[in-house]
């Protein structure tokens, strides 16, 4: 429909040639507002920029509220290089779907019964999403790699039509190599680093359970349908839809009937989550240990959602681990002489919390023993000299009333600033390594930080 749109429109620019009544020309330039915002808005979601800010211009040029008078022969000569440009893209267009049409190849019957339908087992250790399609090739297909690399806005409208996300993993490295992913993963990476691994599309085959399955899968899409437990390891059950360049229907057409397949093999998941509460009576009880697995519920929203724009789920995490091999590379951390919190090691990182978070952090970084929680208020005097250090004017009835409820057992305060401390290094790197500088410990036992002090530096010996 949107490219029938383009015709239209350009039919429209070139009657304004004609001597048409004044109503018709306010039809066009309302006509022309809507439909130029809603190409621009296509535009801009599948990331082409200057289409979008073209689209967008016109849309402001032809708007009727307020008009711009430019006089008839100029408004002449702009319908018809708009119009010269909607055929263009058109015809670009359609081209594009000529260029990209594929042919649905299913298996033949004796690879069906062979292989149960379109089933494969993968040992993937579970890591790939119940809502994840990815696009895998024993042999590379040129045709379908040009389309999906040059225009990733058919496998991602496909995708959200769906309900999947659509992986395709060359793309996916550069985007992660490109985004803070790969460095909230191992932030001791340099970008050269980064940037220089690569992947291809038969990554995920070398994981097959069966490598003589490997012949059956040219290119296509695989996507997890079980998980099964076998010799103490997961198993991943996958169904594989095969896609070729050859001849045919277009690839929005294969796409239709795959995503139609994937809907009558009940491809669709749901993900329950149970919890249960108990009593709570003080802050010891309402502690949550990180050591045994992370569970981010008692951070604060903000922080949370910021680790989820951070965090990669499914295959990508999977591809993460196997790729950047993380290791507990920890970094030395420097408290400065105005207090704040450097991890030099970390491509000089700095951590950043409100005062009395830090405050709290500060202290219990000079206790490498730890602190239990009911001792809290002989500590309350630290604290405040730590306080007023960290904001010398700032020690009003409201904050020695803060300092006093974060040093009472039996409040939950001192949760609050230990989630926030959490969430500050999480919003920042892995937990895999963050573990070891947030404030931690088992219940009933004293939580301290587990950096090595000897990692610890002070620009200035007494805070």
């Amino acid at each position: 429909m949107m490219k029938q749109a383009y015709l239209v429109l350009a039919a429209m620019m070139l009657l304004c040639l004609a001597p048409m009544p004044y109503g018709y020309f306010m039809l066009v330039r309302f006509v022309a507002m809507v439909a130029f915002g809603m190409i621009a808005y296509r535009y801009y979601v599948i990331h082409k920029n200057i289409a979008a800010w073209v689209f967008g211009l016109l849309a402001l040029l032809f708007q009727p509220i307020f008009k711009i008078s430019l006089g008839r022969t100029i408004w002449n000569v702009i319908d018809v290089l708009v119009a010269i440009l909607l055929i263009a893209i058109f015809i670009l267009e359609k081209r594009m779907e000529q260029k990209t049409r594929v042919q649905f190849q299913p298996l033949p019957p004796d690879d069906n019964n062979k292989l149960d339908g379109n089933q494969f087992k993968f040992h993937l250790e579970g890591k790939l999403g119940p809502k994840e399609l990815i696009y895998v090739a024993s042999e590379e297909d040129k045709a379908l790699t040009e389309l999906f690399e040059k225009n990733p806005e058919v496998l991602e409208g496909w995708g959200k039509m769906i309900g999947f996300q659509i992986i395709y993993l060359p793309l996916l490295m550069k985007r992660l190599a490109d985004a803070d992913v790969v460095r909230y993963r191992a932030p001791y990476l340099k970008y050269s680093e980064v940037t220089s691994r690569i992947i291809g599309n038969d990554f995920l085959l070398k994981y097959l359970d069966n490598p003589d399955d490997r012949k059956h899968i040219k290119q296509g899409f695989i996507r997890t349908e079980d998980i099964q437990r076998e010799d103490g390891k997961d198993k991943a059950i996958n169904r594989f839809y095969p896609l070729s360049s050859q001849s045919g229907e277009s690839i929005n057409d294969q796409l239709y009937r795959i995503g139609k397949q994937i809907s009558n093999e009940g491809g669709s998941y749901q993900i329950e989550a149970n919890y249960s509460r108990r009593p709570l009576q003080g802050a010891e009880d309402h502690f949550n240990s990180q050591s045994g697995g992370e569970n981010i519920d008692d951070l604060i929203e903000e922080v949370k959602e910021r680790i989820l724009k951070l965090r990669q789920r499914g295959v990508a995490e999977y591809i993460l681990e196997q790729l950047i091999y993380p290791d507990d590379r920890l970094s030395r951390m420097v408290i400065t002489k105005d207090y704040r919190i450097l991890l030099p090691d970390y491509n000089d990182m700095e951590i950043k919390m409100e005062p009395l978070v830090k405050a709290v952090y500060l202290l219990f970084l000079k206790h490498p023993e730890g602190i239990l929680f009911k001792h809290l208020p002989d500590y309350r005097q630290e604290l405040t000299e730590i306080y007023v250090k960290l904001k010398p004017n700032g020690l009003n009835d409201r904050a020695l009333q803060s300092i006093e409820d974060v040093t009472n057992p039996l409040l939950n305060s001192i949760n609050e600033k230990c989630a926030r401390i959490r969430g500050a290094f999480l919003s920042q790197f892995d937990d895999h390594m963050a573990k070891h500088y947030y404030i931690d410990g088992l219940r009933g036992e004293a939580k301290k930080i587990s950096l090595p002090p000897d990692m610890v530096e002070w620009e200035e010996e007494d805070v």
